[in-house]
C-alpha cells in the first residue's frame, strides 16, 4: 500500500472537535493524487496527455474518531481496472498513529478525455503508471460496461 503521514489541521475539524466527514474524503483525494504524482503522473503530466481523473462513486466507512493535532497515516491501493483502460477502483485506508483503522474509503472513477469531454481509455503512458500502483489483495480486472 502506498502511504503518507498527515497532521490533522484546525480546518479539518467540525464543531465537535473531531475530523469533519468531508476532510476524510479530502485526504483520500490527496493520497490518490500523491500516489500518481510519485509515479510520474502529475497534474501537469495528465494535462499533457489530455486526461484527468473523475469520480463516479465515493463511499466511506468510519471506524474511529480522529481529533485535532493527531497524526494519521493514509494509504491507497488499486482494487481494480477495467479491461479497456477507462475505469478504475481504489481503496484508501486512514489509520490513527497507533495503527488502528479510523476509516476506509472506496472510490470508483474513470479517465476523462479533456478535449472530447467524455470517458475514454487512458493513453498507454498513463495506464503504465496506474498499473504500477500497489494492488489490493482483492484486485480484479472488470468489465467496464458494468463499472
Amino acid at each position: 500500500m502506498y502511504e503518507k503521514d498527515y497532521e490533522i489541521r484546525w480546518v479539518d475539524l467540525d464543531p465537535n472537535g473531531h475530523m469533519r466527514h468531508s476532510a476524510y474524503l479530502d485526504y483520500g483525494a490527496q493520497i490518490r493524487l500523491s500516489a500518481l504524482a510519485d509515479g510520474g503522473l502529475t497534474m501537469a503530466a495528465m494535462a499533457k496527455h489530455g486526461v484527468g481523473p473523475v469520480l463516479f462513486k465515493e463511499s466511506i466507512e468510519y471506524h474511529r474518531e480522529i481529533r485535532g493535532g493527531e497524526t494519521i497515516r493514509v494509504g491507497t491501493e488499486l482494487t481494480g481496472m477495467s479491461s479497456n483502460g477507462k475505469h478504475w477502483r481504489m481503496r484508501h485506508v486512514i489509520k490513527k498513529a497507533d495503527g488502528e483503522v479510523a476509516a476506509v474509503i472506496e472510490v470508483q472513477g474513470a479517465w476523462l478525455d479533456l478535449r472530447a469531454r467524455r470517458i475514454a481509455p487512458a493513453p498507454a503512458e498513463v495506464q503504465t503508471v496506474v498499473a504500477e500502483l500497489p494492488k489490493a489483495e482483492d484486485y480484479q480486472v472488470f468489465d467496464s460496461s458494468r463499472r
